[in-house]
């Protein structure tokens, strides 16, 4: 190989690389993975944690005992977490979902509730646990297309239903690969949110 291919082969070598980093850097700079169509409201750095007090069964109990709960009362739902998640935060943002007729217009709108690991900094942004909020109404226009959020043709994942709400993660809500979206997939992957019926 003449080293003129060779200097030309590392050059563009170069030029990718650094196209990378730049693409990457820019997805980071959202602390939730981004979603272009997604406001911050609120980043309140309150916490609702208790721990798993529940007496389980003897099979489970050690894992069971190292868990915390975040509950929501104002939606119905509770959400389990790893004890490695202890000190969390919820941070508020709000989804909007864009009309499909002329595709600019807000047609709907409703929250996000994130749950954020303790160990998240500006530095090193974590993944975090996008939950959205639907009522009903907004779930069935959403599946019959009358709006849609975000720029993927995939819609929200359902995690969970009570009486008044949808709740659902973010279609791509990890597609920023932030540090921490593994483990993120393995909690999804044990069922951690429970609903309760609201009066």
């Amino acid at each position: 190989m003449n080293l003129a291919l060779k200097k030309s082969i590392l050059k563009w070598a170069i030029v990718t690389l650094a196209l990378i980093l730049i693409m990457g850097c820019s997805r980071n700079s959202s602390p939730t993975g981004g979603n272009q169509h997604q406001k911050n409201t609120t980043t309140s750095g309150q916490q609702n944690a208790t721990s798993n007090n529940s007496t389980p069964s003897s099979s489970t109990s050690s894992d069971a005992s190292k868990s915390i709960v975040y509950k929501n009362t104002k939606y119905g739902f509770s959400f389990k977490l790893p004890a490695s998640w202890r000190g969390y935060s919820i941070i508020t943002s709000q989804w909007e979902g864009i009309a499909n007729e002329n595709g600019s217009t807000v047609d709907e709108t409703g929250p996000i509730i994130s749950i954020r690991n303790p160990k998240w900094t500006k530095e090193t942004p974590r993944q975090d646990i996008p939950i959205m909020v639907f009522t009903f109404k907004q779930w069935n226009s959403l599946k019959q297309g009358v709006f849609h959020i975000g720029a993927a043709p995939v819609d929200p994942t359902e995690l969970g239903r009570n009486n008044y709400y949808m709740f659902a993660l973010p279609a791509r809500y990890n597609y920023a690969f932030l540090p921490g979206y593994e483990d993120v997939e393995k909690i999804l992957a044990g069922n951690p949110l429970q609903t309760t019926q609201l009066k």
